[in-house]
């Protein structure tokens, strides 16, 4: 009985710590290409069931290819998220002008990657990744006066503490992304 008794007192935390560290381990990481997970090649992680599907069904939604997009851009996959990006029935957003700009410019390609940028800015002139990202490719080009102008934007946009103002601030004082 006393066995008992003590089994219920470990329970009662176990079962509250369960319940409550999925709220616990998302807050904080804000940056969702963290929280994609790798799929086979020719598949893309569908936000709705949770799970790699076939890039070419139906079901998947141009927010889930565009975001996948980018994830494959961030681990270096550049072409495939630009593939992906052809893929869209509207390809016209900011994020995938920008996710394209991105792929691009990492690709070599920086004045190409800087016209998708502009692209970007004039559908959403506050949209601080592409801000970051444009930035970044003035320091490509040897202009850190105009990535500074990026960052001012950004500034105004979302303060110094916010990633793309970090991100941006460390490119310009000669630390860019790995």
């Amino acid at each position: 009985m006393y066995t008992m008794m003590k089994l219920r007192w470990l329970a009662l935390p176990v079962l509250l710590m369960t319940l409550h560290a999925p709220a616990a381990l998302a807050m904080g990481d804000d940056d969702s290409d963290k929280k994609t997970p790798d799929c086979p090649k020719g598949q893309v992680y569908d936000s709705k069931s949770k799970s790699c599907v076939p890039e070419k069904t139906s079901m998947l939604s141009d927010s889930d290819k565009t975001n996948y997009a980018y994830h494959l851009a961030k681990k270096g996959e550049y072409q495939a998220a630009i593939n992906l990006l052809d893929t869209l029935h509207n390809q016209n957003t900011k994020e995938a002008w920008n996710y394209r700009g991105y792929a691009t410019r990492k690709l070599g390609k920086t004045d190409e990657g800087m016209a998708y940028y502009q692209k970007s800015i004039a559908l959403d002139p506050k949209y601080a990744k592409v801000r970051e990202y444009l930035g970044e490719a003035w320091m490509i080009k040897g202009r850190p006066d105009l990535a500074k102008e990026q960052l001012t934007i950004i500034k105004s946009l979302c303060g110094v503490d916010c990633e793309e103002y970090r991100d941006l601030n460390a490119a310009i004082q000669g630390h860019p992304e790995a």
